[in-house]
């Protein structure tokens, strides 16, 4: 599955007022369409359809502009226990942070895998978290310049977990933290304003 923001959420996609663990369609009804928004450890997460600017011409984008702990938004319908998740993600600004990031095997608010790119440290991150705590598997050094486009991508499958930043594989792993299938979205950290395009997920075709 490939695709655009644009094709997937409405103009009044707006989540300023998301609530962890609130179902689609009741607190969350200005969700993105097809999505669930919230934040793991509160906060007031704030996810909008804009536009920006890409190689001379508008796109429509989703943003993540609010304050919280671990801001999320994840297609609830969309599980998969092995797989891929790539998105393009731009990092514009935050003082604390600023970060992009996927998630995979999200069963809630409180329990999935995470990978993250930071343009303040310069760094890609694997985690998992679990009830509502973040546990850091691996650290490692990689360029990601804000206010740039960057294409972040997680391969899957069984306890094997790659991550590959604008196409480079940057993480291995071996982990079983959190097994069986799951929703797949995307994330960010903190005051992190970041956005995301060209979201897409699927099978991998050979094993990380």
């Amino acid at each position: 599955m490939n695709l655009r923001f644009a094709s997937l959420l409405m103009a009044a996609a707006s989540c300023a007022a998301c609530r962890e663990g609130t179902p689609v369609g009741s607190a969350m009804a200005a969700s993105p369409e097809g999505w669930q928004c919230g934040a793991t450890g509160g906060g007031s997460p704030k996810w909008t359809l804009e536009k920006e600017q890409s190689d001379g011409q508008a796109i429509e984008v989703l943003k993540q502009s609010g304050a919280a702990p671990y801001p999320w938004c994840v297609k609830p319908e969309l599980k998969m226990a092995d797989g891929f998740v790539e998105v393009r993600f731009k990092a514009l600004g935050g003082r604390e942070d600023q970060a992009g990031g996927i998630v995979w095997r999200w069963k809630d608010g409180d329990n999935y895998y995470v990978a993250r790119a930071n343009a303040l440290e310069n760094n890609l991150s694997l985690y998992y978290t679990s009830g509502g705590m973040r546990h850091t598997l691996q650290y490692v050094d990689a360029p990601v310049a804000p206010n740039v486009w960057h294409r972040l991508r997680v391969e899957f499958t069984g306890p094997r977990i790659a991550v590959f930043l604008d196409g480079e594989r940057y993480i291995d792993f071996t982990d079983a933290h959190i097994v069986g299938g799951g929703s797949v979205g995307v994330w960010t950290k903190a005051d992190s304003v970041t956005v995301f395009d060209d979201f897409s997920s699927g099978p991998v075709k050979n094993a990380p």
